[in-house]
């Protein structure tokens, strides 16, 4: 048995073991792991393994991230993310995962990465660890991981529903972002919702979005929320639409989603969701995934539920790089 750089011709073993193990749940396409396993500018090469049997096949892997873009976004240099860390059953208990681990967290003290979050990077597909792969928490608590929020993907499906909603308020309109709109839109992010969002609107544009996965709210003209709505149409494939082989129909997805600080307590933010839902329907797209929220309550009210949990874990390497 060895360990192997990161290798794109390993791409179709990689994912064959992907859904071996967990592909009942979370199905990963090729052109999926593509996206968010190899084409990220982020993925930190000297952290990022392919463990391989004395018979030449995959039987585990690691994708280590650490923020690298040159991007004037807020987006913090110290935490490091472990993407995916994956052994096959029949392997485990023989001290692969921990030389996988090993050699990632390694990397990141190189790099004098403070926090490591399991998932939750940039073009991550889990917030965490799925909250029924209880033996992987274990497993990772007593390497020193520590639990945080509970994170949730939740789903609604509509078919037989009426749509009713009007996309017109008397004090607020809610539209599809127009390609003429981008630079107002991209300064409202800037302003009130700096970080991932705004990075990944960037990233959108970049890689030649129009506008239409995005409605948003305007108040006397000005851009005052947003509500990112997605569907197989995309420019590439979005969080909440990762997992759409599990569902027998079209999907969409909505979210992130925020209103200016100045504007909530208005009933904005349930409003401008309701016309994300309008907007997929006008799509015939029935089916509706908001991934990454605890806002299980303020989804429910229209009827979204949870659909897949998930546990937040992290680790401290602070004290390590101190030693």
């Amino acid at each position: 048995m060895k360990f192997i750089g990161w290798d794109h011709q390993r791409l179709k073993e990689l994912v064959a073991l992907w859904n071996s193990e967990i592909g009942m749940q979370f199905p990963l396409r090729e052109e999926l792991f593509i996206q968010n396993s190899f084409d990220d500018t982020n993925l930190l090469q000297s952290g990022s393994f392919i463990a391989i049997n004395d018979e030449n096949q995959v039987i585990g892997f690691v994708v280590s991230k650490c923020w690298q873009e040159n991007l004037d976004v807020q987006m913090n240099p110290d935490i490091g993310w472990i993407q995916v860390f994956l052994v096959k059953s029949s392997y485990r208990c023989k001290g692969i995962g921990s030389a996988l681990l090993k050699r990632a967290e390694q990397a990141f003290k190189e790099r004098n990465i403070k926090t490591v979050h399991i998932g939750r990077d940039p073009w991550h597909y889990f917030p965490g660890i799925p909250k029924n792969f209880e033996k992987s928490k274990t497993w990772f608590e007593k390497r020193n991981y520590v639990s945080g929020y509970i994170e949730y993907d939740l789903i609604r499906h509509d078919q037989n529903r009426p749509n009713c909603f009007n996309p017109s308020r008397c004090d607020v309109q809610f539209t599809l972002l127009k390609k003429e709109e981008k630079h107002e839109f991209l300064s409202f992010l800037q302003r009130c919702f700096p970080g991932r969002w705004e990075y990944e609107a960037i990233h959108y544009f970049q890689r030649g979005g129009t506008g239409r996965e995005f409605v948003i709210a305007k108040k006397n003209g000005n851009i005052i929320g947003f509500c990112r709505i997605n569907d197989h149409n995309s420019p590439y494939i979005a969080q909440n639409v990762y997992w759409a082989p599990l569902v027998n129909e079209a999907l969409g997805g909505i979210g992130p989603l925020g209103i200016d600080l100045n504007e909530r307590k208005n009933g904005y933010g349930l409003a401008i969701v309701e016309a994300g839902i309008s907007f997929l329907r006008e799509r015939n797209i029935h089916s509706i995934v908001i991934d990454w929220t605890g806002l299980v309550n303020f989804y429910g009210k229209l009827d979204f539920v949870i659909w897949k949990e998930y546990q937040q874990m992290s680790k401290d390497l602070s004290k390590e790089l101190k030693r």
